[in-house]
């Protein structure tokens, strides 16, 4: 068996027991009378580049699923399987100007410690690891305009990180806020290294989550 079978293998594994995790919970939260059902919302990235003039953030949005396990009246675990985006925008001005816009799309699985403060507010601590599905970056300035030198080649596959947010609860319907912390540095080639320097993700994220288990 080559090595590509064996990290194709690894991925389907990992697909197979995010789906099982996520059915896992959907069935714990109908036993349970605990809350389980869709959820999504604005995403506000940055990467933190260095030596950069101007980095603005990359807005863009988080959809996807979410249940809970072993609840009680004051606590839960809560995975979630979602699609989510990522990057920023930097802005380089001196000799040339140039802007660069990092566009990054994930896959992404939180797997969350709820703590339910009564039935309308609740703390969330956890971590999530996510899977990149495409990338691009995409150019505009002095040197290049409209180019994408960098795909999703050039960047880590899999990232990990920490997780912490905080929950209000209107019935069926919960707002909420949340930090994404990245662990891993994206850069995976050199010439991504280059631009990229040693940049984690960071995303702030609010959302809307229904409960459907009525």
């Amino acid at each position: 068996m080559n090595q590509i079978d064996i990290i194709m293998k690894t991925k389907w594994k990992l697909f197979i027991g995010t789906i099982a995790v996520i059915a896992l919970s959907f069935s714990a939260a109908q036993a349970q009378e605990a809350r389980m059902g869709v959820k999504g919302g604005l995403n506000i990235s940055n990467l933190y580049v260095d030596n950069v003039n101007d980095e603005n953030s990359r807005i863009g949005f988080n959809a996807g699923f979410y249940g809970q396990i072993l609840s009680t009246e004051f606590f839960a675990i809560q995975p979630e399987l979602l699609y989510t985006t990522k990057g920023s925008e930097n802005e380089y001005d001196g000799f040339v100007n140039q802007n660069v816009k990092f566009n990054l799309n994930y896959l992404e699985l939180p797997v969350l410690a709820v703590f339910k403060l009564g039935k309308v507010a609740e703390i969330h601590a956890g971590a999530y690891g996510s899977y990149l599905l495409g990338a691009n970056v995409s150019y505009e300035g002095d040197i290049i305009n409209g180019g994408e030198d960098l795909d999703r080649d050039n960047f880590k596959t899999y990232d990990y990180g920490l997780v912490g947010g905080f929950g209000l609860n209107f019935g069926d319907v919960q707002i909420g806020t949340r930090y994404n912390y990245g662990l891993v540095k994206l850069a995976k080639t050199d010439n991504a290294k280059t631009i990229l320097g040693d940049s984690k993700n960071s995303v702030a994220q609010v959302y809307v989550a229904f409960n459907l288990n009525k």
